[in-house]
């Protein structure tokens, strides 16, 4: 399985600058040790407030309970809170045996949480043509290199996106020329690099066949 963590580490008042130094050098090894071993995919910097230290991390683990002893095997773990959302499939998730390309240079990426809320009286069978044709949409996307993932998110309706674009404008207007928009809100939070981010030397966003 697949899951999205967003990660706050709260560094004790009077903590030596050394000593935060230290811990985030053997963050940075362990994590590499964690994406050799296919347990962490992608990193992550969210838009962040004064004060704030928070990273998403893309992850995958055979279930839950092997997850939380990745998680607890990380250096900052002593002094971060762990969110977990689980990801499962979605079947208009991009092909993860073709690369993607990339949507232009400087291409910034993007989750999207996706919720569907189909309004009352709309005839099923437009429904399912619509979605027929958001299915194609997401196709045209991957190929185009603005889509690189979509899972399904707990709850009826609801879906995340990994996503790619030139800026916040463009993503914006990819999103709003999909079929489903007019039924769905969408939530877009902007992703900046994170220097310990395995895709930036293996750039790939799916789970290696196998992964313990």
């Amino acid at each position: 399985m697949e899951y999205l963590v967003t990660m706050t580490t709260h560094v004790p008042d009077g903590t030596p600058d050394q000593a935060i130094a230290d811990i985030r050098t053997r963050e940075a090894v362990h994590s590499a040790e964690l994406a050799a071993q296919g347990h962490l995919l992608r990193l992550w910097r969210p838009p962040l407030r004064l004060g704030d230290w928070r990273t998403v991390g893309l992850f995958a683990a055979a279930e839950g309970g092997r997850l939380e002893q990745v998680l607890a095997s990380m250096p900052l773990r002593v002094w971060r809170t762990d969110e977990v959302t689980p990801l499962s499939p979605h079947p208009n998730d991009p092909d993860p045996a073709t690369p993607p390309p990339v949507a232009g240079e400087k291409a910034a990426e993007f989750l999207v949480t996706f919720t569907l809320a189909v309004p009352p009286g709309i005839p099923a069978q437009l429904v399912e043509d619509t979605k027929a044709r958001e299915a194609q949409a997401a196709h045209d996307l991957a190929g185009q290199g603005h889509l690189l993932r979509l899972w399904a998110l707990p709850g009826a309706g609801r879906a995340l996106g990994l996503c790619q674009a030139r800026d916040a404008a463009q993503m914006e207007a990819i999103l709003q020329a999909l079929p489903l928009a007019p039924w769905t809100t969408a939530d877009t939070t902007p992703l900046s690099p994170h220097p310990s981010d395995p895709g930036i030397i293996h750039p790939k966003v799916t789970a290696p066949t196998g992964t313990p």
